[in-house]
């Protein structure tokens, strides 16, 4: 019988695995995890591999075997893997009855020709699209609590949605002005592998955009904003620090607004969601407010003449960004109160 309170967690070893583990080797409502990797090098323990780790408890690490997870009462899975393994694994384990919470692009869109144009890989997962629950909590939280598959979303595209859907949702996007997202990240957002550019002496006293036009979380952005790609400007750059995100959007107003307004919108909209913080009119968040946490912060200061507008939006890229959000969309499809497990 599978228990989804029963947990696989496929891959461990990048920093968002890491993170994902730790917060669920201290949820209070779950089964112990067991870890699957490719390569145990020896280690029936979790702590064998992170000796930080040593002190939490038992952690069993196995060699990923489809087979030995399906032969398990797991009864939901974490896949904190590649875009490309995890297209290839999340079918297998949703047709051995788990449900599969992927941490990865693979599931993220509607349309395979989406994913297979921004990321360039093929779609062999195309016909589960229709399954997939994009896990942003904020918006979709009916849905995810009877997902069977939840795509857990970007971490730029969690604070850039965040911040735009309360102005999406009520019109007030003025059309015809493009809205521009000037978005920060921490150098943990780029993964573990090695690279010379991400190199502490390349990084350290150093800032520098990438990616521009060509992000892989533009398609999130445009299809839970429901922006055109002519309407968006998303530019990314590499802050030298270890993780943390701040998205500072410019845009215009389709009518004058005051302070007031803004923040009771804001306020509204995410009424009964703690896990996004409002900051006061006028006051802005910060990533020292928001790194190893769960939260998303927002703040804004609109112009004197009512229309223009900067929201910034801060958050962990590990956190809400990534793990913590994952952990957030596991407490809905168990019932749970969204924040357990997480402050």
């Amino acid at each position: 019988m599978k228990d989804p309170r029963s947990i696989a967690v496929i891959g461990v070893t990048g920093y968002t695995g890491f993170e994902l583990a730790t917060l669920l080797l201290r949820h209070p409502a779950i089964a112990r995890p067991t870890f699957y990797v490719r390569e145990t090098n020896g280690a029936h323990c979790l702590s064998e591999m992170f000796p930080q780790l040593r002190g939490w408890g038992e952690a069993p690490v196995k060699t990923l075997s489809f087979e030995a997870i399906a032969e398990s009462n797991a009864g939901t899975a974490f896949l904190a893997t590649p875009h490309e393994v995890s297209a290839e694994l999340a079918p297998k384990l949703l047709d051995a009855g788990l449900d599969v919470i992927d941490l990865s692009g693979a599931f993220r869109f509607a349309s395979a020709d989406t994913y297979s144009a921004w990321y360039k890989l093929p779609a062999p997962h195309a016909s589960r699209l229709t399954q997939a629950v994009y896990g942003l909590p904020e918006l979709y939280a009916g849905e995810i609590r009877v997902a069977k598959l939840i795509a857990n979303p970007g971490c730029y595209a969690t604070s850039v949605i965040l911040a735009l859907h309360p102005l999406q949702k009520a019109g007030l996007l003025a059309p015809g002005h493009t809205v521009v997202c000037d978005c920060k990240s921490g150098a943990s957002g780029a993964g573990r592998d090695p690279r010379r550019d991400l190199h502490f002496v390349e990084v350290q006293g150093n800032f520098r955009a990438y990616n521009i036009f060509s992000h892989r979380h533009t398609p999130e952005i445009l299809e839970h904003t429901g922006l055109g790609e002519s309407q968006l400007v998303f530019t990314t750059h590499l802050l030298p620090i270890p993780r943390g995100i701040l998205s500072s959007i410019y845009l215009t107003l389709a009518k004058t607004l005051t302070p007031q307004e803004i923040e009771a919108l804001y306020r509204q909209s995410y009424a009964g969601h703690s896990l996004t913080r409002i900051h006061p009119a006028g006051t802005l968040p910060e990533v020292q407010h928001v790194v190893k946490t769960n939260f998303c912060d927002i703040g804004f200061a609109l112009h004197a003449d009512g229309k223009r507008l900067v929201v910034v939006s801060c958050l962990d890229n590990l956190g809400k960004g990534a793990a913590g959000q994952a952990v957030q969309n596991l407490n809905l499809t168990l019932g749970l109160e969204e924040r357990t497990g997480l402050v």
